[in-house]
């Protein structure tokens, strides 16, 4: 059970208080310190799959944690950034994509028990949420202030906010897309169920 991917991904769920302490932190910092930390951990997804591969270590436990970890990190950020702006629409973002994954555990789930989970599994779609969806996320979790020197020159702060916003509305649409994706195909082993 503890293959070096799976540890990867238990790192990532340690990260999640470390995350919330240091987006707490009463120091100048705390927004970018955050982001690095959830950065690492967004780092960590695609590494422990990666490995899981390439070592030939893929296991239940980790395509059980996995996701789990996934979750709890992106809904973690989620509420901060619904604390943090107390704007309408990051919330009822916010809550679409939590309302989504709750949604999506729970049809997979039921596919399960139907011996058909794999007509559900993850979709391009879905990971270009995922992409969107982090993106947006740590751009929201930073919000610069200031410049952002790059190699010539130095890169607007309001334009880094506008791309962080950006990601984050694609992210929003990306997720009620596939949502809508995901339930299409379920719905005839749900109207069996029903019927």
């Amino acid at each position: 059970m503890w293959t070096i991917p799976n540890q990867i991904t238990m790192f990532r769920i340690v990260l999640i208080p470390v995350f919330l302490v240091v987006f707490y932190l009463p120091v100048s910092w705390n927004h970018f310190g955050a982001f690095a930390v959830f950065w690492l951990a967004a780092i960590s997804d695609a590494l422990d799959g990666y490995l899981a591969r390439k070592l030939n270590q893929s296991s239940a436990f980790g395509a059980f944690i996995d996701p789990v970890a996934d979750k709890l990190m992106v809904v973690a950020a989620l509420v901060l950034l619904i604390q943090d702006y107390q704007l309408w629409w990051i919330s009822i973002s916010a809550i679409l994509m939590i309302a989504r994954e709750i949604f999506i555990s729970a049809l997979r789930e039921f596919m399960s028990s139907r011996g058909k989970r794999d007509e559900i599994a993850v979709s391009q779609m879905g990971k270009y949420k995922t992409a969107a969806q982090m993106l947006g996320i740590m751009g929201l979790i930073w919000q610069p202030d200031y410049d952002i020197p790059l190699i010539l020159f130095n890169f607007p702060h309001e334009i880094l906010m506008f791309i962080a916003y950006s990601f984050y509305a694609i992210a929003t649409v990306l997720t009620f897309w596939s949502m809508i994706a995901y339930f299409k195909v379920a719905w005839p082993e749900l109207v069996k169920q029903n019927s």
